[in-house]
């Protein structure tokens, strides 16, 4: 996860209605994401050929108020994947923002506990044109995010909203253990970003990130859609 800080306006146009932005110590955060879906189920069946396989989404952070529940959830502005019946279905069914691209991983070495030395997630929009990659590399040992942390905040979202077409939002929600996050050594993101993420957040993405971390865990399920 490779997190920028950005002006609240710039997500304002993209924030799903009957939600808010949700910001940390007063800012407004986007973040890079690169992980695997492993053991894929639609419904509780597995699909044949696409069980396994990458994603890496640009997300931010919402929030909203359900008779005094806060509910801390993401928003997705690009989600992109390598297989175009995934990109489909979502499309249609969930109206998000699926992107069909070439893709690939590298995890190098095995550190203390099994963690990869380095971590990257690469993808390519047309054959013959360059890679774009995000690249870290872990260190230390993982921890659980302290309360109140950028680390929690970052992490500890268990919800999910998206705009429909007809500008309602679905609302669903996501299970998963709190996840144990390590921090990075090195972190990039490398090409530009403007032909899957847009013009107006390559600039952002093609400086230092304000932050990065490893995640080690995983999502069991997403369920109570809702729109």
């Amino acid at each position: 996860m490779l997190n920028y800080r950005v002006p609240p306006a710039l997500l304002v146009p993209h924030v799903p209605r009957g939600t808010e932005l949700d910001l940390f110590d007063g800012a407004a955060y986007v973040s890079v994401v690169g992980f695997l879906f492993r053991k894929t189920r639609l419904l509780g069946v597995p699909v044949p050929g696409h069980t396994d396989f990458d994603e890496v989404n640009l997300r931010f952070y919402v929030r909203r108020d359900v008779g005094g529940e806060v509910r801390h959830g993401v928003t997705f502005l690009r989600e992109l994947v390598p297989k175009r019946a995934i990109t489909l279905v979502a499309r249609l069914a969930y109206n998000e923002p699926y992107l069909t691209v070439r893709m690939r991983n590298a995890f190098g070495g095995a550190g203390p506990g099994g963690v990869p030395r380095t971590v990257e997630y690469a993808w390519q929009t047309q054959r013959g044109s360059g890679w774009k990659r995000i690249l870290l590399e872990p260190r230390g040992d993982g921890v659980s995010a302290s309360p109140g942390s950028e680390e929690a905040f970052i992490t500890q979202h268990f919800w999910g909203y998206t705009r429909t077409r007809s500008g309602g939002t679905i609302e669903y929600e996501v299970q998963h253990p709190k996840w144990d996050v390590w921090s990075v050594s090195q972190a990039e993101l490398e090409g530009d970003t403007s032909d899957v993420f847009g013009a107006q957040f390559a600039p952002i993405l093609a400086g230092r990130p304000h932050s990065a971390m490893f995640c080690d865990g995983y999502c069991s399920a997403i369920r109570d859609l809702q729109h």
